[in-house]
């Protein structure tokens, strides 16, 4: 299996139901992610995240939004719950081996496997977790806003 880096795309953040949320683009680097993909995921997106519960953490985390070499895209969700813990939720779209419906990347249907990510998606979950503990858990004064601005490097990722 060849294995190969993948492009990084930080667009910016987006906030769901109150709940600000860093985004992360992750695609091939000769095909950028669709339009239409984009819209029917950050479509998705609230739904995804009713259930996230409210026990006072910074309402924060990050989105990754993910297409896949062939037909699929992924939607993952990460928030932080219990001052220190992530939770994730994901769905998928266009992706037969996901139990998916069809091979149409727009058509996102949450999974309930226990998916946490790929090794293009984990890269960023490994900054993600670092910048957590740099400004909410390490300092004196947790500072949300520095979390946020804070995005791991647009660019290759993978290796």
């Amino acid at each position: 299996m060849a294995f190969r880096d993948k492009q990084l795309r930080t667009p910016g953040p987006v906030i769901v139901d109150g709940r600000q949320l860093k985004r992360y683009h992750i695609d091939q680097p000769d095909r950028p992610i669709e339009p239409e993909v984009e819209k029917a995921a950050y479509d998705l997106l609230p739904a995804l995240l009713a259930d996230v519960p409210d026990d006072g953490t910074p309402a924060a985390g990050w989105v990754v939004l993910h297409r896949g070499g062939d037909t699929g895209a992924y939607l993952l969700a990460y928030t932080w719950v219990w001052d220190n813990a992530l939770e994730v939720r994901v769905a998928a779209a266009g992706q037969p081996a996901l139990d998916c419906p069809d091979d149409d990347p727009t058509n996102f249907v949450p999974l309930s496997r226990p998916a946490v990510g790929c090794v293009w998606e984990l890269a960023v979950l490994e900054h993600e977790r670092a910048a957590w503990v740099r400004h909410l858990l390490a300092p004196e004064r947790p500072e949300l806003a520095g979390y946020l601005h804070d995005t791991r490097a647009e660019g290759p990722v993978g290796r």
